[in-house]
């Protein structure tokens, strides 16, 4: 089994400002930015500076910043998102962690993406390797289960 360390999700209140301080004051660099106008919601990635010859494989894990257009008071750590963690076969790890006892809180259902929950209660993300693994089941018919 390999993983891959990707990246930690906070959800901030205000870009300009958070920019500011992860960009500007920390020196950190935006390496991408997604704007989802249907969810109402802006994913800005970034990373720790890097040697501009390393391939974008290369680079470290990113930190995730997560605008929601929506305002929303974000009170008992709700602003932390999530760990994420590329694997081989997602759903190979799942099987593997429930048949371990780990609940699978959103389970693959279209072959790509699952989150499950420390003992502590962080959520962490598992994404699919390169594409999307065929639906299959029992994960195309598994509900969620608690928060994720």
């Amino acid at each position: 089994m390999s993983m891959q360390y990707l990246h930690t999700m906070i959800r901030i209140s205000d870009i300009d400002a958070s920019l500011d301080f992860f960009c500007h004051k920390l020196g950190m660099v935006e390496t991408g930015r997604h704007e989802y106008p249907a969810d109402r919601f802006t994913l800005i990635f970034l990373a720790a500076p890097y040697d501009e010859s390393q391939a974008k494989a290369q680079r470290t894990a990113e930190l995730e910043l997560t605008y929601n257009w929506d305002p929303e008071a974000y009170t008992g750590g709700r602003n932390f998102g999530h760990l994420a963690y590329r694997v081989d076969d997602i759903h190979a790890t799942c099987q593997r962690l429930m048949d371990a006892g780990v609940t699978i809180n959103r389970p693959p259902r279209e072959g790509r993406m699952a989150f499950i929950k420390s003992p502590d209660g962080i959520s962490i993300e598992l994404l699919q390797k390169g594409e999307a693994l065929t639906p299959a089941e029992p994960w195309i018919s598994m509900e969620n289960t608690g928060s994720w």
